[in-house]
């Protein structure tokens, strides 16, 4: 039998996918929760299938726990930094991941997020509400805005290029783009120019980060980055926390090295309400909400189930992971 342990109660339409299917033994951690490591190590522990979050920490122990039976790994997203692919490569586990449908949504989210960041909306909210709001004034809340500024991309890959493909009809002036090679296909659509990471820190006005988690990008906006960037200049963040130095960000914000950050994600998740970061007025933090429209999780719940079900048949997967 196709045994399979799910680590999550994820939208019905996944879990009526894989229920549905014939043969298939479905074991799941029943709640909103994430799933504790006790009980992901039994939960796994003989099962052929395993369908996990970003949240889930799958590394050596996790797949000891599971042991040769293990086959295919799905993970119900598109960053795989949780997964210990070296390790899964070695044991010849087949993984699944879910691109592409989350893009548009994360997309519209980075949007969203730089808006409400440069027009400094939770603050004017803020204001409204506390009773700040006492007349016309005019430099009171002014922000930046994005006609005739140069955006800054790091990474260019589906979901860059979803943002800026939104942002270039705000009037943006120039697009510079950085990563690990050029991609003059995808940057001709935006005459987007691609420079090294110091000289798009140098120049853009807005910065949105929306790269892998790898070794090279870990923690590469760090202290030269920040005082790097134009005063005026708005840092955002949709990608992975750890891309991010907050130490770095948190002193950049306070002595007015950069104007603003809005980040959606962040080390650890979720950042203690305690933390420095949050006490700033000019940094505006989103909890993990880039995919979070209901036709999007219901869609990658959906693939993460079907990558399932394809590895467990030795069929090829909609979307696998080559490792």
């Amino acid at each position: 039998a196709m045994s399979v342990f799910v680590t999550r109660r994820i939208p019905a339409e996944g879990l009526r996918v894989l229920s549905q299917a014939s043969g298939c033994q479905v074991q799941l951690w029943d709640s909103e929760e994430p799933v504790p490591r006790s009980e992901l190590l039994s939960g796994v522990s003989g099962k052929r299938g395993l369908l996990c979050l970003l949240s889930d920490r799958i590394d050596r122990q996790v797949l000891d726990a599971a042991g040769p039976s293990l086959k295919v790994i799905s993970t119900m997203s598109v960053g795989f930094d949780h997964l210990a692919l070296e390790e899964i490569k070695k044991r010849g586990i087949r993984v699944g991941y879910t691109p592409d449908v989350l893009t548009d949504a994360t997309a519209e989210l980075s949007v969203a997020l730089l808006l409400a960041t440069c027009r400094r909306l939770p603050e004017a909210v803020e204001q409204v509400k506390n009773g700040g709001w006492t007349t016309w004034k005019p430099l009171w809340m002014c922000g930046c805005g994005l006609s005739d500024s140069t955006v800054g991309i790091i990474g260019l890959g589906r979901i860059g290029q979803a943002v800026a493909r939104r942002l270039k009809p705000f009037g943006v002036k120039k697009f510079l783009y950085t990563g690990s090679r050029p991609r003059p296909d995808c940057a001709a659509e935006f005459e987007a120019e691609f420079v090294p990471l110091t000289r798009l820190a140098e120049e853009s006005d807005f910065v949105v980060v929306t790269c892998a988690l790898t070794p090279a990008t870990q923690g590469m906006c760090n202290k030269d980055f920040f005082s790097r960037m134009k005063k005026t200049s708005v840092f955002i963040n949709t990608s992975r926390g750890a891309v991010v130095n907050q130490e770095a960000l948190y002193d950049a914000l306070v002595h007015g090295q950069i104007a603003a950050a809005g980040l959606d994600v962040t080390t650890p998740e979720p950042l203690p309400t305690d933390h420095p970061l949050l006490s700033l007025k000019n940094c505006v933090i989103l909890p993990h909400v880039g995919s979070a429209t209901y036709a999007t999780r219901t869609t990658m719940a959906v693939l993460a189930a079907n990558n399932l079900l394809a590895g467990l048949r030795g069929e090829p997967m909609p979307h696998e992971l080559l490792l």
